[in-house]
């Protein structure tokens, strides 16, 4: 077999050229940048000073931070998203792959939550959760249950604020991972169904034991994607709560972003954005190991 001319390995190094530069300026020149700034005393205009990993230790130790209230926060989300949140958007995906009358309108609705800005949906959540005039505090009333209605508003009590922030987020998300498994169970070639049927399995066997298993590599997305999104939320909490009340709903992001633009903490920001960096990457190489794992079972 001849070898590549050298001009041929030259054309495909010009035209990737232009991608892998925009990658490294994107992202990893921003991850380098964070990494040394994170151990350094910064304030966004002097000369940063380095400090070692003394940001680190003032993370985790400080009571004024709390991160460690943030990451419970996040690792909650990350518990609903994965237990909850997909267990339902793989339901809906079954259920939509058996063809249903309206197929493509359900699917359009289902994922028109993800199309919407997330400022939107924000807005949108703050007038349902209104303890005046929201939807949810009215339907209340109207059962006869108004006194389960929080005093200060589902986002104003500390008790109910971090679970209706979320509320939406689960909600907003629904639809993509449905759609994601919904184009993994049309791949499902039409034969192995058929057999199953004809063996006498029920819908139900059918989809635990043919279906699911054959998707496992869209799940497996899924299941990152879930997690390290949860790590990694900062929008809808930061239109809903900013954190509050009390830094009840706080998560990394918006402690960082707290630290970043309203304390000039760019150091500490910068040290937070690496321990989600680690974080995200270290669950992605576990839920990867876990699927390998099971699969070789």
């Amino acid at each position: 077999m001849s070898k590549r001319p050298f001009s041929y390995k030259l054309n495909i190094f010009v035209f990737l050229l232009p991608a892998l530069i925009l990658f490294i300026g994107v992202l990893i020149a921003p991850i380098i940048l964070s990494g040394y700034y994170s151990l350094t005393e910064w304030n966004g205009l002097k000369t940063p000073v380095f400090i070692g990993l003394e940001n680190y230790r003032e993370l985790f130790t400080s009571k004024s931070i709390n991160i460690m209230r943030a990451l419970k926060n996040a690792m909650l989300l990350a518990l609903l998203s994965t237990f909850i949140q997909l267990p339902f958007a793989l339901w809906l995906a079954l259920k939509l792959s058996k063809k249903p009358r309206g197929e493509r309108v359900f699917l359009s609705v289902y994922f028109m939550p993800v199309l919407i800005s997330t400022v939107v949906i924000g807005q949108l959540w703050l007038k349902i959760y209104n303890p005046d005039y929201g939807v949810l505090n009215l339907l209340l009333r109207s059962l006869g249950l108004g006194n389960l209605a929080p005093v200060k508003g589902w986002l104003g009590d500390k008790k109910t604020a971090l679970w209706a922030a979320f509320v939406p987020i689960l909600w907003q998300y629904v639809g993509y991972h449905m759609l994601l498994m919904y184009a993994g169970i049309k791949g499902v070639p039409p034969e192995l169904n058929e057999a199953a049927m004809l063996d006498g399995c029920t819908e139900g066997q059918v989809n635990r034991y043919i279906i699911i298993p054959y998707i496992r590599p869209i799940l497996r997305v899924s299941v990152i994607f879930a997690v390290t999104g949860s790590l990694k939320s900062f929008d809808l909490i930061y239109v809903l709560t900013n954190g509050g009340p009390n830094h009840a709903t706080e998560v990394p992001s918006t402690l960082m972003i707290n630290l970043l633009f309203l304390r000039n903490r760019y150091g500490m920001g910068s040290a937070i954005a690496v321990m989600l960096i680690i974080l995200c990457f270290v669950f992605a190489v576990l839920i990867n190991a876990v699927f390998k794992e099971e699969k070789g079972r």
